[in-house]
């Protein structure tokens, strides 16, 4: 049998991930291989663009999901095919996110309005939600 809990615990489990992370965190988006996790070198991909985040980058957890609030659209400093992503702390040194990237619709753990990105092209996160696995 699974693992059940509470609402209110899952979204207290998702609320403490942007308390863990912390306020202002940066997003980078690379092409090439999905690293094993976190922790793992990006090895030969490519870092496409990165943006750093709202304050208050995330809804409150409500239901056993956390959405993205407002994210700016970044601007691209590098040409290729998105395919992961990760959250940094605001000093952009300790990895606490990573997950993988396609086009709106695609299924990815983020979602972008277009994964093929050229320099200088602005680009836009179409959706981000955190889901608790036990909700």
């Amino acid at each position: 049998m699974a693992l059940g809990m509470s609402n209110a615990l899952a979204n207290a489990r998702l609320d403490a991930i942007e308390t863990t992370i912390g306020t202002s965190p940066i997003l980078r988006i690379y092409g090439g291989s999905v690293p094993a996790d976190c922790a793992a070198s990006i090895g030969a991909a490519t870092l496409l663009f990165e943006v750093t985040l709202p304050s208050d980058w995330l809804e409150a957890a409500l239901g056993g999901t956390k959405a993205a609030r407002y994210w700016p659209i970044a601007v691209a400093s590098a040409s290729g095919t998105a395919s992961f992503f990760r959250i940094f702390e605001s000093t952009g040194t300790t990895c606490h996110l990573q997950g993988t990237v396609t086009a709106t619709g695609g299924g990815g753990d983020l979602t972008l309005d277009n994964t093929s990105i050229a320099t200088a092209q602005s680009v836009t996160v179409s959706t981000f939600t955190l889901t608790d696995a036990n909700a």
